[in-house]
């Protein structure tokens, strides 16, 4: 079919407005939010019910046309990008909330509600809904289910695939899968919705979710502790953890400080100048509790681990202190940085870092290098910043290099290269870095059962 035909074929599918073809809206949502690759979709179509998603899946499967999907488009990994002609099937008007259930503690929604949107039916249910990250407030639930999305709350509440307690996915064939139905034990051979959590749309699309939600926290509270040392943050971990059950544990450096005190909208969380800081955060029910988080902040102190530090008082002071850290990505954007996710079991945390820290450094001297991430969890943020006077292609060339440097690290300490990000395009070329050959075999194999015409956001997590 020539591309004209394939386009008024795709008007008859979903409503004739709902495609979209003009140079601003491939460029819109035919990208995320990474920069290595430009867009170059053929359309975008826009359905607004499961039976319009299948009917351009099956066109698509008939016709062997490529599909990547798309929602809140926050992805760093480039799972989202369209750069070689495909179609691009946007969730933005399958945005409602369906069902709510108090007993099952449990939402119904379709694939483009907002993150944010859902945290806030939660609350207003009293309930919470934990799955937490800067890109809160434009990612769609489609998306975290996609990359099995995980942030700032990890260490407390697990990874986005802790939460759904049901899916329905349209595959490549086009077949519509109800899978686990919301239940909580299900003991009836292979969970297939577990395939779909993190498969990056390459196996089908997810056209419903039905998501757990958990009581709300009580009394959140914050502190932000500034340490001399990178190998002071694991102590500082160790302890706090041994007296208080964590929300969160997160790091980032004082370059990251730097980049977000220049914004100048974050006030200081304190006068001393630190090479790290850790923000931690717990429930403070009572009294108790608070004070023995004083008392293990001083017990730091006096092991030479902390150097300063603060405990939010107040709403308003707690969403300063996460602001420091929240607003780290968006700040640093304005440099094009590279950006690696990746991870190692929480013990190996400090020689990791230091051993990237060194390579990088030592090729690479005039590359400033911001890190960050949940380190109550062994996920490291690796920003490389492209310095002002190098074009863009020049640096991510380098960057190639540094890629394979860090991710041979990654693999003798038998890590992840894709902590939370996903594989996408940026990545998919490394993925025997972190899969063995066996691995990647199995996962293909379970590829072609889902799409065995390969229309399924081809090109992402393995190479076409």
């Amino acid at each position: 079919m020539t591309p004209e035909a394939i386009i008024e074929t795709l008007k008859t599918l979903v409503d004739a407005d709902k495609v979209r073809t003009d140079g601003a809206s491939l460029d819109t949502w035919g990208r995320d939010w990474t920069k290595q690759f430009e867009p170059a979709p053929l359309a975008i179509v826009f359905p607004r019910n499961v039976e319009q998603v299948q009917a351009v899946v099956r066109f698509a499967n008939e016709h062997k046309l490529a599909l990547t999907p798309s929602g809140g488009r926050t992805g760093l990994s480039a799972a989202a990008v369209a750069a070689n002609g495909e179609i691009v099937v946007s969730f933005d008007y399958m945005n409602q909330i369906l069902d709510f259930n108090p007993y099952d503690r449990t939402v119904t929604c379709q694939p483009g509600v907002v993150t944010a949107q859902l945290q806030q039916y939660a609350e207003e249910q009293g309930l919470y809904y934990p799955v937490d990250f800067a890109s809160a407030g434009s990612s769609q639930i489609g998306g975290n289910i996609g990359t099995n999305a995980g942030g700032i709350k990890v260490i407390r509440y697990g990874m986005t695939r802790n939460w759904v307690a049901g899916l329905k996915v349209v595959t490549g064939s086009g077949e519509l899968l109800e899978l686990n139905k919301g239940l909580v034990k299900n003991a009836t051979g292979y969970d297939l919705r577990q395939l779909f959590i993190g498969a990056e749309g390459t196996l089908g699309f997810v056209v419903e979710a039905t998501m757990r939600l958990e009581r709300a926290p009580k009394n959140l509270t914050a502190m932000v502790l500034g340490a001399p040392d990178f190998d002071s943050i694991m102590p500082v971990l160790h302890a706090f953890q041994g007296k208080l059950d964590l929300t969160a544990f997160e790091f980032f450096s004082d370059k990251a400080m730097a980049k977000i005190m220049a914004r100048g909208d974050v006030p200081a969380p304190f006068e001393t100048d630190c090479p790290f800081y850790a923000l931690l955060e717990f429930e403070a029910v009572s009294e108790d509790i608070a004070n023995q988080a004083l008392e293990t902040f001083e017990h730091c102190v006096e092991q030479g681990w902390v150097l300063d530090g603060v405990m939010s008082q107040s709403e308003q002071q707690l969403q300063n202190l996460w602001k420091l850290r929240e607003f780290i990505s968006e700040t640093i954007s304005h440099w094009t940085p590279y950006k690696n996710d990746i991870s190692v079991t929480i013990s190996q945390v400090p020689a990791f870092l230091r051993d990237i820290d060194a390579i990088v450094g030592e090729h690479y001297p005039d590359f400033e290098i911001v890190w960050f991430g949940h380190i109550g969890d062994g996920n490291l943020h690796l920003n490389i910043l492209k310095p002002d006077a190098m074009p863009k292609q020049e640096f991510f060339a380098k960057c190639a290099s540094v890629n394979q440097w860090v991710f041979d690290i990654v693999k003798r300490y038998n890590g992840s290269i894709s902590a939370e990000h996903g594989m996408g395009m940026t990545k998919r070329d490394y993925l025997g870095y972190s899969r063995s050959a066996e691995e990647i075999a199995v996962m293909k194999a379970v590829k072609a059962v889902f799409d065995p015409n390969g229309i399924m956001n081809p090109g992402k997590i393995f190479p076409v």
